[in-house]
């Protein structure tokens, strides 16, 4: 049988033939690259009780993506808000983080991706820069609107993800919050101007973090080991 791969959602108004309404969704490139690397992808909206619901969801699926989405609420990593910091989602923070613990325990194969990487530091203990341009100086991690920053990364040697990508990547970025620290994580990638780009748990077979979106190119390999990973549980 394929592997279901559960897939975090957004919670968002939104508007589509006659209706304008509170939806659950996701960008259907997340869902195809998983079928395309050989699983069924299962969508997971926020709940109202997911200290209760994260476990039994964990225990039907095979591996856990936590996808793109707003800024995590800087009160989980026990921050002030940065003036550009808005809009967050309590019920997906509590949502993600409570599918953390659930997967840990169950031991799935997690694959984080934009928000999904901040998501994971955070879980692990660790903070997050608000705005990387006023760090950086530049706005390369996300040109504005719905544009993708094109960023050359170098993979860390010895790392699950070096072992990963097949292919020297340039990858597509849109973010402007990033990793400070991540306790137990080590960084997998980095950007040119020093930006971690990937953070895995090198104890685990399968805990991964990427800060670039992977499912808008042809799959490098990550979603592919994904499904691997997930298959080998069966």
């Amino acid at each position: 049988m394929k592997p279901l791969i559960g897939i975090t959602t957004y919670r968002e108004q939104s508007r589509w033939g006659v209706w304008d309404d509170e939806a659950d969704l996701l960008p259907a490139a997340y869902a195809r690259s998983i079928e395309e690397a050989g699983g069924i992808a299962v969508l997971l909206p926020p709940t109202d009780d997911p200290a209760q619901d994260a476990g039994d969801v964990a225990a039907r699926i095979d591996a856990l993506v936590i996808a793109g989405g707003a800024d995590v609420d800087p009160r989980r990593y026990t921050d002030v808000p940065h003036e550009r910091t808005a809009d967050w989602r309590e019920d997906r923070d509590a949502w993600e983080l409570a599918l953390l613990d659930a997967a840990a325990e169950k031991q799935l194969p997690v694959l984080g991706i934009c928000r999904g990487m901040q998501v994971m530091a955070v879980h692990a203990g660790g903070h997050l820069d608000q705005h990387v341009p006023d760090t950086l100086g530049h706005e390369n991690h996300s040109p504005g609107g719905d544009v993708y920053g094109d960023v050359k990364i170098e993979l860390v040697d010895g790392t699950h993800l070096a072992k990963i990508l097949v292919t020297g990547p340039s990858v597509r970025c849109h973010h402007h919050q990033s990793v400070l620290d991540h306790p137990g994580l080590v960084p997998a990638a980095h950007a040119d101007d020093g930006t971690v780009e990937a953070i895995e748990d090198p104890d685990r077979p399968f805990w991964l973090a990427v800060q670039w979106h992977p499912e808008t190119q042809p799959d490098a390999g990550l979603f592919t080991a994904l499904v691997g990973a997930a298959a080998a549980r069966n």
